[in-house]
């Protein structure tokens, strides 16, 4: 199969679909890449080291979407990208579809084959490749909240930690995830004082017993409701995967928190779990509303590409072998973690949450 890895162009977006190690695999299995040329410099990775593994580079992204049957990328397809998009080619990539309904009416008219990373589930309903970018992006939601929290950039000028005689700052998760719980493992490490919230209480009891330090809550209204007069950073985590992300926190729960506060949507990719969040970028991360400082940057992990795009790599190369070797039809058949990631086909939509959220029909992949 010819596999195709095109340039990110996304705001700031510097990871790349495939590192040259990835690529070899595919190479030793007899297929040809084509990588857009300049592709992974932004995670570190030059052309030559492509090229050393048996690649071949191409100039423009046009041209790597022309003659590519599968394209493997790490964030969707944007306006430039739409048109190159053909009947039939296999996209493969992070495509939230719940939030971004331009997008979905795009994929729907170019007839793609479009695969999701974020919905591939396994019977044990986890996320194989949400879950390396939730950790990275989990991480990092601490550390920009405790950037964001200091007086200079809009906060309340609290340090993390606090210092003996002074209180340490007071972080809520909301969402007991992967991201919620590397967001309270990084804040508890920093010393701050973490409280992360979830509807299960068998994920609680797990949470609680793995970080003894951090405080767990159910998650209800009233319960958030609680705790937002006295909290100095919010990080919400809540995934539903394939569909809109719930909101957690209204405009009107803005007033009960003080000047200052920091909410880190990282649910954003899903529509944002706050009501008052929109989609910002790296090159213009924060806004306020009512005082209350936002960071929703869309792709958090892209700030960190060489580490990101190793860890998505690691995840994702063993699915896109897979579907290089048999085809996607055959590679679903045999994988029903990767069939659940088929978001959409011939301009049908074949996950019923996309479909529901936008009011459009669903076809059973199946069908």
């Amino acid at each position: 199969m010819k596999v195709g890895i095109p340039k990110e162009i996304k705001d700031n977006e510097n990871r790349v679909g495939m590192t040259p190690a990835g690529v070899a695999e595919l190479i030793s299995h007899g297929h040809e890449v084509y990588v857009q040329h300049t592709a992974g410099e932004g995670s570190g990775f030059a052309d030559a080291l492509y090229e050393k593994v048996g690649a071949t580079i191409l100039p423009t992204m046009e041209e790597v979407y022309a003659i590519s049957e599968m394209i493997v990328k790490v964030k969707e397809p944007i306006k430039p990208e739409y048109g190159l998009v053909r009947k039939g080619q296999v996209v493969f990539t992070y495509f939230h579809f719940a939030c971004e309904e331009e997008l979905t009416h795009a994929m729907m008219k170019a007839g793609a084959v479009c695969i999701a990373y974020e919905t591939v589930e396994k019977k044990d309903r986890s996320l194989p490749l949400l879950i390396p970018m939730s950790e990275v992006a989990g991480r990092m939601a601490t550390q920009n909240g405790a950037y964001y929290l200091q007086k200079t950039q809009g906060g309340k000028g609290k340090l993390m930690a606090g210092v003996p005689g002074v209180k340490p700052a007071k972080v809520l998760v909301l969402g007991g995830g992967t991201v919620g719980e590397a967001a309270a493992r990084i804040a508890a490490g920093m010393g701050a004082d973490v409280t992360i919230t979830d509807i299960s209480l068998p994920r609680l009891k797990q949470l609680a017993a793995e970080m003894p330090t951090v405080h767990t809550l159910y998650s209800s209204e009233h319960n958030i409701k609680s705790e937002l007069p006295t909290v100095d950073i919010v990080i919400g985590s809540v995934l539903i995967p394939g569909d809109a992300a719930p909101k957690l926190i209204t405009k009107d729960m803005l007033k009960l928190m003080e000047p200052g506060t920091v909410l880190v949507d990282v649910a954003i990719d899903q529509g944002g779990c706050f009501e008052t969040s929109h989609p910002t970028k790296h090159s213009d991360p924060v806004y306020t509303v009512d005082g209350i400082v936002h960071y929703a940057v869309a792709n958090i992990p892209g700030a960190v590409p060489n580490t990101s795009t190793m860890a998505l790599t690691n995840a994702t190369l063993l699915y896109a072998v897979a579907l290089a070797d048999k085809g996607w039809k055959q590679a679903c058949r045999e994988d029903e973690a990767l069939r659940k990631g088929v978001n959409m086909v011939d301009g049908k939509i074949t996950f019923e949450a996309v479909a529901k959220v936008f009011g459009l029909p669903y076809t059973p992949l199946e069908l």
